[in-house]
């Protein structure tokens, strides 16, 4: 079975309606072998709120060390986004593999009229998952309610129901009440249920569940003092200040009064003082539900969840789509507010930035309080509705949302029905100092966050057999693939867009002479495809301007595909940034006229090559001269080494050694680039003198983004999936180029907003980190494929152990290096790291001279 079949089958079970009921998914997983009963689940409820208590869950309990399965929903781009297994979703191998298990049982509960839904199914995939990987805690956010939801086939160890209000009726019941007792089914046996809800809500909790531990702020007016405390300290910059206060009882209780939680019977107070990436006092409830449920597992599990790991894992805990902010300027917001309450809340935090005019671009589902929705947003200084309708078939009409905002609002509404045509109707009517909000439905907001995280990837296509194997990994079908792959030998680009959008696209530049190939999986509306487009240069460039004219939910690809066709990766020039402010030549960095070398100096006793060589200051400075004397042109200065099994170092003892080498080579004519993971140093490392971060965990302390933006220096960040590097992970890839640069682009949007642009983000693919030797070549051989992140490229390939697949150097691999440097500048690398100066600056040279041998004789 090919993925596309095994993803069409799945997608085909969306004609069941959802039911109430836990039989069919306990039936479904009996087929599996029951591997829930095998899990450690935690269960989030709620109206709003859940899937970002249950993020702050998961990445709390991933820093603290354990491997954690995380289950949302909906998704934004992809199905398989919906079961992560340490932040990754889940590969498409192992979706196929599932629905191979499953399919022959779901085809025969059809015959009898009793099909599994596709929610029912989902859910079975995801314990299978968590179970096939044996992590060690499986998060679960409900669907509907609680008590009937399929996630309620498990017995889990922490529970919550995070807020209430009026959702669902028709399910779940007419009342406040009767739904807070509806979601109350998600109690835990042997914990109590942890609530931030108030009033009817949580008296109904109370009379379903013993034992209830609530959550609240300031707002709080229940007679009885709340067992958590939460105080939101207001917005600094995109981050919100929060203090969460509680007691070991929140671990396990007796059903009675913790109010007095200083005394010893109710247990040690304890506090979690962080910020979090998403903003508002709702968020900061949460942040206090999130807390009381780790605490809960942590007690559970008998494991060690240090207060440290929970606020930085609290703070790395970003959650595309729940008010995002991705512009400054004017000020964007995307947030997938989609009931009443939700809405409130977004108006409420909006009114923390400072603007003129709000212009709101709004769809909704047509099961959704549409006039609830617009009187919510009311009190947001609205100058402009632009009402839309999501590419969804349970979305309403815009003409239906735009008649709430009307009788709710007095604001300028009008009608445009494509999502990205809407939002660039907004955008051109903003100014620099007006917010610009997407809201009303996460499909409406993962529509319009492809402007900002879609990459289209130029392919370097050569060769009829090239072309055939582009089309098979974006799953074209081997019979259209052999069709059209003579077509594919010119230009060739690769964009994700919704099935009818992509047969528009196919039928314009078919037009023009060109082709676009799509996946089996084409052939349904819903989920986003690959688009593998075909065409001269000049046929690309007349669809841009066709686009240009139009004003739909295609026009924004006019822009891409202009950016795509330029990058054209070179030895002699930097990579394109289309979306920065300024080019690397006007911030003068190295390698704005090309490849350039970056040298290698670790002050490190243990790194793999070099440890323990430049120790000492004199020694480190005599190497960096001898480098820069060969040609490198950036000093790279380490005191952690990344290696498998190395030293973690403490920022003090790595700041001692670093420090003093930057001072003595600071006067040197080359940047200086300080290679470490901590924002401390990183700080410490640019007092001293430093002028690069360069930061192998991509971005994992949250401080890093934030130095960078603001010492105005550029950040490498790299793809890697734990540093140092532990050789015992297994990690699954579909396609490493292409998941690689999925995981670069979300790192790369973290970096922008905070405030550096893309001709100061370096990309690196993490050449053997959390990759086999096979991968780690794939990337080196598709290193062009890049260019589509709009940023530099560096590549770190030095005397790596996945040169072992060659086998045919001398010791050391410094000849597959060099070879590697050859081969990574012809491809467009900007910036190449490496232990050896010399040897590798001759082969950056002779890549340069060979794509334009004109350089060297004007020099």
């Amino acid at each position: 079975m090919e993925f596309h079949e095994a993803a069409d089958f799945l997608f085909d079970l969306r004609r069941f309606a959802p039911r109430p009921g836990l039989d069919p998914t306990r039936d479904l997983l009996g087929h599996l072998g029951d591997p829930h009963e095998r899990l450690v689940p935690v269960q989030v409820a709620g109206s709003n709120g859940k899937g970002s208590t249950a993020r702050m869950v998961e990445r709390a309990l991933r820093e603290a060390g354990l491997s954690v399965g995380l289950y949302t929903s909906p998704h934004l781009d992809d199905v398989r986004e919906r079961v992560r297994v340490d932040g990754r979703p889940m590969t498409e191998s192992a979706v196929t593999e599932f629905v191979e298990s499953f399919r022959e049982y779901a085809t025969d509960r059809a015959t009898d009229g009793d099909s599994p839904t596709f929610f029912e199914t989902l859910t079975a995939m995801a314990l299978w998952e968590f179970d096939r990987q044996d992590v060690d805690v499986a998060v679960l956010e409900v669907g509907i309610g609680g008590t009937l939801d399929a996630t309620s086939v498990v017995d889990p160890i922490a529970s919550a129901v995070t807020a209430v209000t009026l959702e669902h009726t028709d399910l779940l019941g007419d009342t406040v009440a009767e739904i807070a007792r509806d979601k109350s089914g998600v109690a835990p046996a042997g914990a109590p249920l942890v609530t931030a809800t108030t009033g009817d809500a949580l008296a109904a909790i109370r009379e379903e569940v013993d034992d209830v531990v609530t959550v609240a702020d300031a707002d709080w007016t229940e007679p009885d003092d709340p067992d958590v405390v939460v105080e939101y300290g207001g917005r600094e910059g995109l981050e919100g200040a929060v203090t969460v206060e509680g007691t070991d009882t929140v671990a396990g209780g007796d059903g009675g009064d913790r109010a007095d939680r200083g005394t010893d019977a109710d247990g040690d107070v304890w506090t979690v003082d962080t910020r979090l990436p998403l903003l508002g006092a709702h968020q900061a409830r949460n942040a206090g539900v999130a807390a009381a449920l780790v605490r809960q597992v942590a007690d559970r599990l008998d494991a060690d969840v240090a207060t440290e790991a929970v606020e930085r894992g609290f703070r790395n805990a970003h959650w595309p789509g729940r008010f995002e902010v991705m512009d400054r300027e004017p000020l964007v917001v995307l947030d997938g507010a989609h009931n009443p309450g939700g809405c409130e809340t977004t108006a409420e935090v909006l009114s923390t930035f400072d603007y003129d005019a709000a212009h709101l671009v709004v769809g909704a589902m047509t099961d959704k309080d549409h006039r609830g929705i617009a009187a919510a947003f009311d009190g947001a200084d609205l100058g402009r509705v632009v009402a839309c309708r999501p590419d969804h078939d349970r979305a309403e009409s815009a003409e239906v949302v735009a008649r709430a905002f009307e009788a709710e609002t007095g604001a300028d509404v009008t009608t445009h029905e494509p999502v990205a045509g809407a939002l660039d109707r907004a955008l051109d009517a903003a100014g620099p100092d007006d917010a610009v909000v997407v809201s009303g439905s996460l499909y409406a907001v993962a529509e319009a966050r492809t402007r900002w995280s879609r990459p289209t990837v130029p392919l370097d296509v050569d060769s009829v057999a090239d072309a055939e194997a582009a089309l098979e990994r974006a799953h074209v079908p081997a019979d259209d693939a052999s069709g059209v792959a003579g077509d594919a030998v010119h230009r060739v680009l690769r964009t994700r867009l919704r099935p009818r959008r992509a047969r528009r696209l196919q039928s314009e530049l078919r037009a023009l002479g060109g082709e676009v190939a799509l996946p089996a999986l084409a052939g349904q509306d819903e989920e986003r495809v690959d688009a593998v487009a075909m065409a001269t240069r000049d046929q690309f460039e007349r669809l841009a301007d066709a686009l240009a004219e139009r004003s739909d939910d295609l026009t924004p690809l006019a822009g891409e595909i202009r950016t795509a066709i330029d990058a054209s990766p070179t030895p002699n020039a930097a990579t394109p940034t289309p979306d920065a402010e300024r080019t690397a030549a006007e911030r003068g960095y190295p390698w704005a006229d090309g490849t350039a070398v970056m040298g290698i100096l670790n002050i490190t006793p243990d790194s793999f090559h070099d440890g323990g060589e430049y120790n000492t200051v004199a020694d480190a400075r005599e190497r960096a001269e001898r480098m820069v004397e060969a040609g490198v042109e950036i000093l790279d200065i380490g005191g952690e080494s990344t290696r498998p099994g190395g030293e973690v170092v403490p920022a003090d003892e790595e700041k001692a050694r670093v420090v003093p080498v930057i001072e003595a080579v600071s006067d040197l004519d080359a940047m200086i680039s300080i290679d470490t993971r901590k924002a401390e140093v990183a700080r410490a490392a640019l007092d001293a003198g430093a002028d690069l971060l360069n930061d192998v965990s991509g971005l994992e302390d949250p401080e890093m983004r934030l130095v960078a933006a603001e010492h105005d220096v550029p950040v490498v960040v790299m793809h890697s999936i734990e540093a140092p590097v532990d050789p015992t992970t297994s990690v699954e890839y579909d396609d490493v180029v292409d998941d690689v640069i999925d995981y670069l682009a979300e790192r790369v949007l973290l970096a922008e907003k905070a405030g550096l642009d893309r001709s100061q983000i370096l990309v690196d693919p993490g050449l053997g980190f959390g990759k086999s030797a096979a991968e780690s070549f794939e990337l080196l051989g598709r290193l062009d494929e890049l260019a589509a992140l709009g940023c530099p490229v560096l590549v770190g390939h030095s005397r790596k152990s996945m040169f072992e697949l060659t086998e045919g150097g001398r010791e050391g691999a410094l000849d597959e290096t060099v070879a590697g440097t050859a081969l990574a500048a012809g491809r467009g690398a900007d910036v190449i790291r490496v232990h050896d100066a010399h040897e590798n600056v001759a082969a950056v040279r002779v890549a340069q001279a060979a794509a334009d041998p004109e350089r060297f004789d004007e020099e």
